[in-house]
């Protein structure tokens, strides 16, 4: 694996039943660092893909590298030193009595103790704005406290990459984007951050990078301003982009670019062309 590569996957094919193909062939290099988001509709293999890379699922042929590692030589224990999962569904994490053991769980299993673990966890508690919560049981909180239990569970082991299924599901936009800005800053500290998602407008406003799955295969995998621009490959796979976008596009004969993803790069945009006419 080159130096900048954290995870390499070569002709990686996966079967659930010998009649139900989820993966075909699949070659992909994810740098360290990256924020890719994956994208596809239901059934194109993105769980399935990205539960390769924490050993949950394993290859019925081909080759998975974490951090140069095999993950049919690894154990899933070992590879949660390099890779941090959160699942769709925080309730299928979550089991301690308090928030403050289900933060604990994690780094407790990896070997810390003493001093070295509560740091991890007060930490973890601070930055997911949990510290009222510390004594509280998950289980009584709110969908969006318990996602952020969730991920915060996962940050206290201090994984190199973090992968996150569908994080925003179940949540408003105000705890999307509250959630999905620590994540960005986490990615700003050095991680690796693997998002799967059916939001367009999280994937066009915080993903670098994106990689498009349709039938099992990877249909495109490029910076997500190219993926956007590429109109082909979003009806290929039902792929809306978002309205902001869409409104651009239709101002192009006004002098706004075909790129634009949020509505922030909008508003430049908009008032840069109000500039240019004065």
């Amino acid at each position: 694996m080159a130096s900048d590569t954290i995870i390499q996957v070569r002709n990686l094919w996966y079967r659930y039943r010998d009649d139900i193909v989820a993966l075909k062939g699949v070659d992909l290099d994810i740098g360290a660092g990256d924020f890719v988001a994956v994208i596809g509709q239901n059934g194109s293999g993105k769980t399935t893909l990205v539960k390769h890379f924490n050993g949950l699922l394993q290859p019925a042929s081909g080759q998975v590298l974490v951090g140069g590692h095999d993950t049919r030589k690894v154990g899933v224990g070992a590879l949660a030193r390099t890779i941090g999962f959160v699942f769709q569904n925080p309730d299928h994490q979550i089991f301690c009595a308090t928030t403050r053991e289900e933060v604990a769980f994690g780094p407790r299993n990896l070997g810390l103790a003493g001093e070295e673990l509560d740091g991890r966890v007060e930490e973890a508690l601070h930055r997911f704005g949990l510290v009222e919560l510390a004594d509280s049981p998950p289980a009584v909180l709110g969908f969006g406290m318990r996602r952020k239990i969730s991920v915060a569970s996962v940050y206290a082991m201090r994984p190199r990459v973090f992968v996150l299924d569908e994080p925003t599901t179940g949540l408003d936009w105000r705890n999307s984007m509250s959630l999905m800005d620590t994540v960005r800053s986490m990615h700003e500290d050095g991680h690796t951050i693997i998002l799967v998602t059916h939001d367009m407008k999280l994937v066009c406003e915080f993903a670098q990078r994106s990689l498009v799955l349709r039938d099992g295969g990877i249909l495109a995998y490029d910076d997500t301003r190219e993926i956007f621009k590429r109109s082909e490959i979003l009806k290929e796979t039902g792929i809306e982009p978002p309205q902001i976008a869409e409104l651009s596009k239709r101002m192009m004969s006004y002098g706004m670019p075909d790129d634009v993803l949020t509505v922030d790069e909008f508003r430049a945009a908009y008032v840069g062309i109000g500039r240019s006419l004065r």
